[in-house]
């Protein structure tokens, strides 16, 4: 199989731009397919590790810097808009399209994560497959659709059921849950826990930085906090920053628990799983893609009050560190996950066939 994944015009789709999980989703599967044996063709900026058949630089640094007011791409990543009539995305996307005009082949697929905002590519290419590989998003388009939860897709589904008379949106047979997926080796293992809780993310209201400060608050504890943006002040918290794949994982990996306590209906929550990958348990809300991943008292605590998030807090030392990293292993490892995807595009290429009614 051959694959166009194009990337964001904002980051590079190298390991350092940990901040933006969708950069990382691109360049994970660029080399987890490559690695399966399939060609995959990557499009983005100038910098990539990434394996794969060809890598095709569409952005410069100094456009970049040009778009996004020479902002820290790397420390803030959310400076990106997202309105597919911003010059960013409309140069983006029409160099995507003249360089994977140069290359496509009969029955290649188009993978594309930035939404409505990458659908100029798709519409140029209607003899191709489009696929969004992996939502976690609103203001989808796409025919054929790989969502990161049951939770988000149900979402998705539920937002267009608005026609009179009909109880709820009908599902798509090709449409997909594949969960996001994570290189092990990135994520060390510690049966040592030290003292502090953790929270790593978007220093924003709706990832639930507060619930995690009022529980280590009332319970006396202390709480590593790193991330982009303002950290709202409280004796417990210590503020690291923004901090690298290698500071990441060592965090996670010698925190009593991470704090993963998002207020809206969480797609799927790439923090949660990178802590199981260190084999250190998660407190988090009882809603979105948690219920799915979460085994409320095995791999943390899925909670709704405060005193809830208290006895979560002072009960994760009794779980099983070595049991929650296997467990996740055998749900997010890029081993585990490659293989869904490639039966999933297998299935794809049946509609060049009878499809559906494929034996």
């Amino acid at each position: 199989m051959r694959f166009h994944i194009v990337n964001f015009p904002n980051t590079e789709t190298t390991r350092h731009y940990q901040p933006c999980a969708y950069t990382q989703k691109n360049r994970r599967f660029a080399s987890m397919m490559t690695e399966l044996g399939h060609e995959v063709f990557l499009y983005g900026g100038e910098e990539n590790d990434a394996a794969c058949a060809e890598f095709v630089p569409i952005v410069t640094r100094a456009e970049q810097s040009e778009w996004f007011g020479g902002a820290d791409l790397y420390k803030d990543p959310i400076n990106l808009t997202w309105s597919p009539h911003d010059v960013h995305w409309q140069i983006s996307n029409e160099r995507a399209v003249t360089e994977i005009a140069q290359r496509k082949g009969k029955r290649d697929f188009i993978g594309i994560l930035g939404g409505t905002c990458q659908k100029p590519i798709a519409d140029t290419f209607p003899e191709l497959m489009t696929v969004e590989f992996g939502i976690g998003y609103s203001g989808v388009f796409a025919n054929y659709r790989v969502f990161e939860s049951y939770a988000w897709m149900h979402a998705v589904y539920g937002s267009y059921a608005s026609v009179p008379g009909v109880m709820s949106a009908r599902g798509q047979f090709y449409d997909a849950v594949i969960p996001n997926y994570y290189d092990v080796a990135d994520f060390p293992f510690s049966e040592d826990k030290d003292g502090y809780f953790l929270f790593i993310g978007r220093m924003v209201e709706a990832k639930g930085i507060q619930i995690a400060i009022d529980t280590c608050t009332r319970l006396g504890v202390n709480l590593i906090v790193a991330g982009a943006g303002e950290v709202p002040e409280a004796d417990c918290v210590e503020y690291v920053g923004v901090v690298d794949s290698t500071r990441r994982g060592e965090l996670m990996s010698r925190a009593r628990a991470v704090f993963v306590p998002t207020l809206y209906l969480e797609p799927f929550g790439g923090v949660h799983a990178e802590a199981m990958l260190c084999g250190t348990p998660v407190i988090t809300t009882d809603w979105g893609v948690f219920t799915e991943t979460v085994q409320h008292g095995v791999q943390g605590f899925r909670c709704r009050t405060l005193r809830e998030f208290c006895d979560a807090a002072d009960a994760v030392h009794k779980l099983d560190y070595r049991g929650i990293r296997d467990y996740a292993i055998s749900k997010f490892s890029t081993d585990v996950v490659a293989p869904q995807y490639e039966a999933y595009f297998e299935r794809l290429l049946t509609l060049w066939g009878d499809g559906w009614y494929a034996t």
